[in-house]
């Protein structure tokens, strides 16, 4: 999700193929096309421009409407509905972490991971890293560095929701561990205060304060790597047999 305008003008985008297998759109107003992954004008008067990241939450409806009782809905366009079942079938087939090959016209070969496994790319600090959906599933909470940024990652696996969030407050470093097994709270080890998986501190010293927030964007792992060359690779710790 980005923001769609480019040196304060509006643009209104329409889908126009793709490059390694990864979408390419055009704007109406000057006919340069866009790389969805990299975000950036790739031909065209706006060649070079990249588009900015706009803050979204890629989660359930039950866990949505839990934080935001009093939500908007769009309303679907006529027929939209009636399709979903069969698009929820094809979703639950297994497209996160499914086995098999890269699509045959992407261009990506980075073997660290399968091509099709899922993960939430992020770009803090001057550097980018991702993080595999099936890491994420097992340690649900890490305290990280990307490039300058200390960062906390955050999965809650009942809803598959993921946030990031720069890891420090009112100037002080922090280090977090989940406090459920779902990590819907967290503490942090300095304060040792009580934090929603949102960023949002709701009891202890640091009641009150809110961490920034870091936007992740999921894509599949082929994709990802082959417009994100440099990237980072996380690795759970392996923790040692005592």
């Amino acid at each position: 999700m980005f923001r769609a305008e480019a040196n304060g003008k509006a643009l209104q985008f329409d889908t126009a193929g793709l490059i390694g297998s990864n979408e390419v759109f055009k704007d109406r107003q000057t006919g340069s096309r866009w790389q969805q992954s990299s975000v950036e004008a790739i031909s065209g008067p706006l060649k070079g421009t990249h588009l900015a990241l706009y803050p979204f939450l890629e989660t359930t409806w039950s866990e949505w409407r839990t934080q935001h009782p009093d939500t908007q809905v769009l309303k679907p366009l006529p027929g939209y509905a009636e399709r979903m079942p069969a698009e929820n079938a094809i979703i639950n087939q297994g497209i996160s972490g499914m086995a098999g090959p890269a699509p045959f016209s992407s261009f990506g070969h980075d073997t660290r991971l399968r091509p099709r496994d899922t993960v939430v790319g992020l770009e803090t600090g001057g550097a980018v890293k991702a993080y595999p959906i099936s890491a994420l599933d097992k340690v649900r909470v890490v305290n990280d560095r990307v490039g300058t940024s200390p960062v906390l990652i955050v999965h809650q696996p009942a809803s598959d929701t993921t946030t990031a969030f720069i890891a420090e407050a009112n100037g002080k470093l922090l280090r977090f561990r989940a406090a459920d097994a779902n990590a819907d709270r967290l503490t942090d080890e300095e304060t040792h205060s009580t934090w929603t998986a949102y960023g949002e501190c709701v009891s202890g010293k640091l009641k009150g304060t809110h961490l920034k927030e870091l936007i992740l964007e999921p894509e599949f792992w082929f994709s990802w790597s082959e417009f994100h060359p440099k990237t980072g690779l996380y690795v759970p710790a392996v923790k040692s047999k005592s």
